[in-house]
């Protein structure tokens, strides 16, 4: 088996809640990702999901070094990143790159299309030959779907879609294996996030790219994802490949995120069951002890509020973190097994 293109371990990111203003002190701490675990393979899709706050977007900055890890692992093309520097970061980050989820506030106003595209060609010291530098930001014009003469415009003239797509262009000019995108569609309209969807998944057809897709959109993710993650306060409470999750979620709390999701048949969302959440979400400053989804989960049993379930193996690529599923491992390892 070839070696991950992304490997993450352990994940964590804590953040210090100080008090006072000349004697500062630390009064708590906001642990903003928990312990998240996985891998994500060339050429793969995988879906990270859940309500906002839930830790998704401080993953991916800490995926992309952009954001201070506690501890933990991080491993990027065979290479342990956790603690690099920027200076030791700077190659690597020709093969790392980053979509934005605001299209209006992620491109500089000050500068043309063709400045911001090719920006990272400068930083990089690839941009030597100016005719060659023209015909690279032609050609990641016609990429992802813009006229090469666009270059030559604002940000301002431009709508959000077309926006979105000057930001993939800029993320593809360096040529990277593995791209996050976090909620990229999320500020637009729904004809435009179809467009833009299409164009990543052009994209990692013909370039063979690796996304890291954040988002909270369900019906999104499940297009284009090969696996999807769960997140919830901080850790992973499921995952599994996008057809078994949606056919089958097996933690309580995906299962109430894909009820929520609504059907275009009436005759079968009248028919479907409704799975409720109760409650708010807890703090990330204070979580709950055991099962973080506990305090909210209608199947929550006694060993719930003190026993802190791990992200179990289920075999199939699938794994969840949750009494009612991993107290039968056992037993099924067993009996699948040989006599």
């Amino acid at each position: 088996m070839t070696e991950p293109l992304l490997r993450v371990e352990n994940l964590k990111v804590h953040f210090p809640v100080m008090r006072g203003v000349v004697l500062k002190r630390q009064v708590g701490t906001v642990h903003a990702v928990d312990g998240v675990s996985f891998t994500l393979d060339r050429g793969e899709t995988l879906g990270l999901v859940g309500e906002s706050g839930c830790g998704k977007s401080t993953t991916g900055l800490a995926v992309l070094r952009m954001q201070d890890v506690t501890s933990g692992r991080i491993e990027f093309e065979g290479q342990d990143i956790t603690h690099h520097d920027k200076a030791r970061m700077r190659p690597i980050r020709q093969r790392l790159q980053m979509v934005y989820q605001d299209p209006y506030g992620s491109l500089n106003p000050r500068m043309k299309v063709s400045d911001i595209v090719g920006e990272p060609l400068v930083v990089h010291g690839l941009a030597d030959d100016r005719k060659a530098y023209d015909e690279r930001i032609a050609e990641l014009m016609r990429t992802v779907g813009l006229l090469p003469d666009m270059a030559d415009r604002y940000p301002h003239e431009f709508s959000g879609g077309q926006r979105q797509r000057i930001g993939i262009a800029r993320a593809l000019a360096l040529e990277p294996s593995l791209i996050i995108c976090d909620e990229p569609v999320s500020a637009l309209d729904v004809s435009i996030q179809a467009q833009v969807v299409n164009v990543l998944q052009e994209l990692q057809e013909r370039l063979g790219l690796a996304y890291l897709f954040i988002a909270h959109d369900l019906a999104v993710v499940r297009h284009l994802s090969h696996r999807v993650a769960v997140m919830y306060l901080g850790r992973i409470v499921e995952i599994a490949s996008r057809d078994d999750l949606y056919r089958a979620p097996l933690h309580p709390y995906t299962q109430a995120l894909m009820s929520a999701v609504p059907v275009a048949d009436p005759v079968v969302e009248r028919a479907r069951l409704r799975v409720v959440v109760q409650g708010e979400v807890p703090s990330a400053l204070r979580p709950p002890s055991g099962c973080r989804f506990h305090t909210r989960c209608a199947q929550a049993m006694p060993r719930c509020s003190s026993d802190d379930p791990p992200l179990a193996d289920l075999g199939g690529g699938r794994a969840v973190a949750c009494h009612l599923h991993t107290a039968v491992i056992p037993i099924v390892r067993a009996e699948l097994e040989p006599a």
